[in-house]
């Protein structure tokens, strides 16, 4: 049976008339099982993968063979399906009219590596045309409480107007998580980003089709791994005060905020999706009404909730002080996740402008992206940022974009921006 825990860092003093408080609460899980083994409903698992022209006869035969080792990750008992999609969606395991699942075993499972091998490249690229059908597929089997989709693809979306797509995106956000990935590069990190991050999925770059299927195989593993089906972080502040933000910023940042859906006039929940044995770190944020020195307040509880049972709690506090020694301290967890946060940002915002030619706003946004890099010990982001810049001074922030840059290596930086490290305890 799973068990949780939280603990809350944060520096709870503020000076007089301070109104801001900001706290850390880290979430982990133990005990969480197998997906759908749980016996709180049933897990599902569609696999979703491009076959539009563009992939060519070699990326289809890759792609083809990740699917297949990715059948193999899915666990006996668990519903799927296998969509190939280019300009439209079909239904390539199990071959039906109508939408349709079925439990894994051997049998299904060969017959699903059957289809797959069939696949050929054809057509253009409609992936909002993929998610509904994903989504009709999904909702043909009512015991679901877990379902995760995995998306390939490795173009843009050309075969649709980018409203249809956010329209999409709007309609199936909170059906299903979906993690994304771009074989190559022609297809839009920003484009495909939308969806995983409406989905609570993960995104990245695969730069080579011979990389596809153990990429899978680790995708559906982690899949399987996932025994929570769902939950609900619920953040109660005082009347009159409010929620500034509520942020995931470990594993990675992911804002929740708008998100929020209400449980009660003090109570906000926002989704966390699935749950393995793991840890996650939440930055939330609460403004109160300013009190006086000596005066103290709960300014939020924060809980995660699995149905309707609270699993773990944690308790972010305010003490009004007039000691500058205890009131101007900054709290480690709270300034290191700050510093990943803004690093997201400026890495984001930075490739954007390099792509838009403005290279003056580039170079200051991927400096200081460098800089913040090595202000909070994320290695893989330097090392990242070194193939589109050159570092003369990391501690300043000082760079010069290279001349001649992969472009597989600017996407794998901007796919990665969001990406954290923990806090050194």
């Amino acid at each position: 049976m799973a068990e949780f825990s939280a603990s809350v860092y944060q520096n709870e003093f503020l000076p007089d008339g301070g109104t801001d408080v900001h706290a850390i609460v880290t979430v982990s899980c133990s005990g969480a099982g197998a997906a759908g083994q749980s016996g709180g409903g049933d897990a599902g698992e569609i696999i979703i993968v491009d076959t539009s022209g563009s992939m060519g006869a070699e990326g289809v035969r890759a792609a083809a063979h990740a699917a297949q080792t990715a059948l193999d990750q899915i666990l006996d008992g668990v519903w799927f399906a296998v969509i190939s999609g280019n300009d439209r969606a079909q239904l390539a395991f199990p071959q039906s009219p109508e939408p349709v699942m079925v439990r894994m075993d051997q049998f299904t499972r060969q017959a699903a590596k059957d289809a797959v091998a069939r696949f050929y490249a054809d057509g253009g690229t409609a992936m909002g045309t993929w998610l509904r059908l994903a989504s009709r597929v999904f909702a043909t089997v009512p015991s679901l409480t877990q379902k995760h989709a995995l998306l390939l693809t490795d173009g843009e979306n050309q075969h649709e107007s980018p409203e249809v797509l956010t329209q999409t995106i709007e309609a199936v956000t909170g059906q299903f998580q979906c993690d994304c990935r771009g074989v190559g590069v022609a297809w839009q990190v920003d484009e495909v980003r939308r969806i995983a991050k409406a989905l609570l999925g993960t995104v990245d770059i695969i730069p080579a089709p011979d990389q596809l299927a153990a990429e899978f195989a680790a995708i559906i593993q982690n899949a399987m791994s996932k025994g929570v089906a769902t939950a609900d972080m619920r953040v109660w502040a005082p009347q009159g005060a409010q929620v500034l933000f509520v942020r995931q910023v470990a594993p990675t940042v992911e804002d929740l905020t708008s998100r929020r859906t209400d449980v009660n006039p003090l109570t906000g929940a926002y989704p966390t999706g699935a749950w393995g044995d793991e840890s996650r770190d939440y930055h939330v944020a609460i403004r109160l009404a300013a009190k006086g020195i000596g005066q103290e307040q709960l300014a939020a509880r924060v809980q995660l909730v699995v149905g309707e049972q609270v699993v773990a709690q944690g308790l972010v506090k305010a003490l009004w002080s007039a000691d500058e020694a205890l009131t101007t301290r900054i709290s480690p967890e709270v300034a290191h996740y700050t510093g990943q946060t803004e690093l997201a940002d400026a890495i984001q915002e930075g490739l954007a402008a390099k792509a838009a030619g403005d290279t003056a706003t580039a170079t200051t946004k991927l400096g200081r992206a460098v800089q913040l890099a090595a202000q909070t010990g994320n290695e893989e982001a330097t090392t990242r940022l070194r193939k589109v810049v050159d570092i003369d001074d990391q501690e300043t922030g000082t760079v010069r974009l290279k001349r001649s840059v992969e472009k597989a290596d600017e996407m794998a930086l901007d796919t990665a921006s969001t990406k954290t490290t923990r806090v050194k305890k």
